[in-house]
């Protein structure tokens, strides 16, 4: 049984499950649907990946999304990598995030799996 945890966040979902991609590289996975659960999750567990939607949320008083609550948190983390799923009509308010937080990569909708398994692959380079 491989170590290296992936944590995939599927808030809305509406995609193929990525398991098996994950899995096929040497990943545990774990899935989480609200983001209060995974901000949870962290506090015990730090991913080698975290693999998230950015679902862009203008009724957000101070943030764009739920990611800005995660990134808080594996901003401390010295080793996970995270890669965000967004839709193209976001890219604007996304760019603002990546001005302010690293992400490894960004996908745009519909995922390319040949673009996520290079995504994962390379954060394995780099362990």
């Amino acid at each position: 049984m491989s170590n290296k945890q992936l944590l995939a966040v599927i808030e809305l979902g509406g995609y193929p499950d990525f398991t098996p991609i994950y899995q096929n590289l040497g990943y545990q996975v774990t899935m989480e649907t609200k983001m209060r659960k995974v901000l949870k999750l962290l506090k015990k567990v730090e991913p080698a990946i975290i693999v998230a939607e950015f679902n862009f949320q203008s009724d957000f008083r101070d943030r764009t999304s739920s990611i800005e609550s995660m990134m808080s948190m594996v901003e401390r983390f010295s080793n996970t990598q995270v890669i965000i799923f967004y839709d193209k009509e976001y890219h604007a308010q996304l760019a603002k995030l990546q001005a302010r937080f690293d992400f490894h990569s960004c996908l745009s909708f519909p995922i390319d799996e040949s673009a996520l398994a290079l995504a994962v692959e390379q954060v394995n380079q780099q362990a």
